[in-house]
């Protein structure tokens, strides 16, 4: 029976330990678009930076580890000052992001561990986010190896060429909005990431989905976002926030 038992404790251990998911927050960007020389994330929004308020909806979430990947100078006034008297208790690793997205979320990848069956990606300036969907992509990780937050397109698009002229519009039915966190089989992802071409930096892969989409195996699935789930892109957007977390 004691045999029997430890097996039978030993499987649902395991089972447990697998349910397990981390998240990814990408905070290294330098959001050129902002015109400022301190990068987005690190912005204040009253008092506090606008990271501040992304980790926050994770740490209220049940997502089970955050790792933050921000640039390797940062590193320090991230712990020291980012974190200071936050009371985050999550944050399992700080690690140093690349020069392009990917290679950022590669080296978040790297730093986490097998105890985890599930991965979310999440763009440091997206402070709006809300534990509600990050809970949902979670959920939804059960039975789809991967999974999106997307909305509706409410503008008409069109593809242009390089003369500036349209060359056609797609239906706007088809079309989504794409969003983060991006769920994510751990296991899935890495090895995605694992088949990316190493010789040349790749400029067209903006998103998790993308590489899934290239290199990984399976669909991707898109479950609704949230609208008020924006990223801090421009000034602008940084007023938006400022009035919706006052």
């Amino acid at each position: 029976m004691t045999g029997q038992f430890t097996i039978l404790t030993t499987l649902i251990t395991d089972g447990v330990k697998m349910k397990k998911s981390v998240a990814i927050i990408l905070a290294a960007g330098r959001g050129k678009r902002m015109g400022s020389d301190i990068p987005k994330q690190f912005l204040e929004i009253n008092g506090r930076p606008v990271i501040y308020y992304t980790i926050k909806a994770f740490e209220e979430s049940s997502v089970d580890s955050i790792i933050i990947v921000t640039g390797e100078s940062m590193m320090d006034h991230f712990r020291d000052e980012i974190l200071k008297d936050a009371g985050f208790l999550k944050i399992t690793d700080i690690v140093a992001g690349g020069s392009e997205r990917y290679l950022s979320v590669a080296n978040g990848l790297a730093a986490a561990g097998d105890e985890y069956k599930k991965v979310l990606i999440h763009d440091g300036a997206r402070p709006l986010v809300t534990a509600a969907l990050i809970n949902g992509i979670i959920e939804k990780l059960e039975d789809h190896p991967a999974v999106i937050p997307g909305i509706p397109v409410k503008d008409t698009i069109k593809i242009i060429d390089d003369a500036g002229y349209v060359c056609d519009t797609p239906v706007r039915s088809s079309l989504t909005a794409v969003q983060t966190p991006q769920g994510f089989w751990l296991e899935s992802l890495k090895e995605a990431y694992s088949r990316i071409p190493q010789d040349k930096i790749d400029a067209s892969i903006t998103d998790d989905a993308c590489v899934y989409e290239r290199f990984g195996k399976g669909k991707v699935y898109v479950t609704e976002g949230e609208e008020n789930n924006i990223k801090v892109t421009t000034p602008g957007d940084l007023n938006v926030m400022k009035m919706m977390l006052g």
